[in-house]
């Protein structure tokens, strides 16, 4: 598993070479601080998973977060299921991969079919990854991962990018009028998916109200005064919906619901957010996100040629390589 990781991060990385010097053991075990010249705080505040908190954008000097931090795993469902109340509560490991990389793990037992790794990953000071691996341990009927990431007043609203009328793409923000819980999906599976009970389950149920279809899975949030603006981002393979409350509700939070398919035994998937934090503009962000999944076909092509499996190379005779 560590092995699997560590390749991954090390492609990543090949992008900007020599990596960030980002983390820093923290005061306690499991606790990291963080400074990437532009942000700093700490990720595991206590060695508990809550995530990036506390946080701080420098040139602005503005505190980020006012209760629970940035980027972190707060439930898992499968159908009509939910594992626990919160994976913040549950004991994980934390492991430092590289200056800009750390590790986060948690083991399957006999309440959580499954193990769930997340790689924290610096790719450049206002930038992090967040790629999330499971591996099934049983049958996961349209497992799910939900990422969180709070707030403060100083980011009243949400703002997503969704289809409008005529197929126009815009960012719309989530006002009061349609609900204090508001969750943009994918498409009409993406629905079935939410309503299907596993948001029904007490403590702490959900009714969430259905809003527009995602032009893409990107939400933000924006100080009015500093353009200040905090972006969580991925793909639609990867994401199937996000989530928000309404203008000014207290949790000044941001969601994204991962996966939504299916696992066998031994199915191992995986998937990346990507969180961008400073004054930036709506095209700004668009022109962000285009660059974001870029990288992914940009690791693609990174990857090994293989002449004998390529159309477009002549014939050649195997010579040996030495390894």
């Amino acid at each position: 598993m560590k092995a699997v990781i560590v390749s991954v991060i090390c492609g990543s990385a090949m992008l900007a070479a020599p990596p960030l010097e980002v983390f820093a053991p923290g005061d306690v075990d499991g606790e990291f601080h963080v400074n990437t010249g532009e942000l700093e705080g700490t990720l595991r505040l206590g060695g508990i998973s809550f995530g990036f908190s506390p946080f701080r954008h420098v040139p602005t000097d503005t505190d980020l977060i006012a209760m629970m931090g940035l980027l972190n795993y707060y439930r898992v469902f499968t159908t009509n299921h939910r594992y626990g109340e919160s994976m913040r509560a549950i004991p994980s490991d934390a492991t430092l991969e590289a200056p800009d990389t750390l590790r986060v793990h948690w083991p399957a037992d006999a309440d959580r079919p499954f193990e769930l790794t997340g790689v924290y990953h610096w790719v450049a000071p206002d930038t992090v990854d967040l790629e999330t691996i499971v591996e099934a341990k049983e049958h996961l009927q349209e497992f799910d991962v939900f990422i969180a990431s709070y707030l403060s007043e100083r980011f009243p609203v949400s703002s997503v990018y969704v289809k409008g009328d005529d197929d126009k793409k815009a960012f719309i923000t989530a006002e009061p009028e349609h609900g204090v819980w508001q969750a943009f999906p994918r498409d009409a599976d993406a629905v079935r998916i939410i309503k299907d009970g596993r948001w029904d389950i007490p403590p702490s149920p959900v009714d969430w109200a259905v809003r527009p279809e995602l032009a893409a899975p990107i939400i933000h949030r924006r100080n009015e005064a500093t353009g200040l603006t905090v972006a969580m981002m991925a793909r639609a393979e990867d994401c199937f919906a996000v989530f928000t409350p309404d203008r000014g509700e207290g949790h000044y939070s941001m969601y994204l619901s991962l996966f939504g398919k299916t696992l066998e035994a031994g199915d191992t998937a995986r998937a990346r957010i990507r969180m961008i934090i400073g004054p930036l503009n709506d095209d700004a962000l668009l022109k962000r996100y285009k660059e974001f999944k870029r990288s992914f076909d940009e690791s693609l092509t990174r990857r090994p040629h293989k002449p004998a499996n390529c159309r477009t190379c002549p014939k050649r005779r195997p010579v040996s390589r030495k390894k």
